[in-house]
């Protein structure tokens, strides 16, 4: 699995600090009108809700556009395919995920035992929800070129996640350096292959938990 493009570290760990700075609220209202605004979380939250009770099969456009009470083809103006939307529900987790981080101090003495901290309870969260951890995961895998925006706004997200965990808060520009970048990339792909490994049922819960803390450590010697 890959994050995104192939941008030079140099931009890439600016777009994460901007990333990283700007809260859900802020990234929302570039997004479009308050009712835009309302009627996309009406789709993701009734993609989330289907997910949850049947997987990625349940998730079907036309349900989802009846249960968000919007015209499926506004629906489909908003999300081209149930890849786009799935993928695009997956960054929401990841949006989530990072607003909870910013009001607390990581605990952990290193970079290594602070990341874990953060993975571990991502993990556990994921895992509490199987089917839609399944849902997720696997329309990530399943992207193809066409979903490229929605995967790379993924990948941001995760590495905003890793390096905020790495420097334990949330970072500026000056303490951010390209080297994180690379290393939160790395760490991000390792950690959903994983998770990926322990939906399709290649990997228990425990040797997922294993495999992250092995990668962890070797990356963040």
């Amino acid at each position: 699995m890959t994050q995104g493009t192939s941008e030079p570290a140099d931009v890439a760990w600016e777009t994460v600090v901007t990333i990283a700075n700007s809260s859900t609220e802020e990234r929302q209202d570039s997004a479009g009108s308050a009712a835009q605004r309302d009627r996309r979380k009406r789709i993701l939250d009734a993609t989330y809700e289907l997910a949850k009770e049947g997987g990625f099969d349940a998730v079907q456009m036309r349900a989802v556009a009846e249960q968000a009470d919007v015209a499926l083809g506004t629906l489909y103006r908003y999300f081209p395919s149930k890849i786009h939307l799935l993928v695009s529900a997956l960054d929401r987790e990841f949006e989530d995920a990072q607003d909870k981080l910013k009001v607390r101090e990581i605990p952990g003495d290193t970079p290594g035992d602070r990341v874990l901290y953060v993975l571990k309870r991502l993990t556990r969260g994921m895992q509490g929800d199987p089917k839609l951890t399944e849902a997720l995961t696997r329309a990530f895998m399943f992207a193809d070129a066409s979903v490229a925006n929605e995967i790379h706004a993924v990948g941001m997200s995760m590495t905003s996640i890793v390096t905020h965990a790495m420097h334990g808060t949330a970072a500026d520009s000056e303490a951010i350096t390209d080297d994180d970048v690379v290393l939160a990339r790395v760490i991000g792909d390792v950690w959903l292959s994983a998770l990926m490994a322990w939906v399709t049922g290649r990997s228990t819960a425990p040797e997922t938990a294993q495999h992250m803390e092995t990668a962890v450590r070797l990356i963040l010697r």
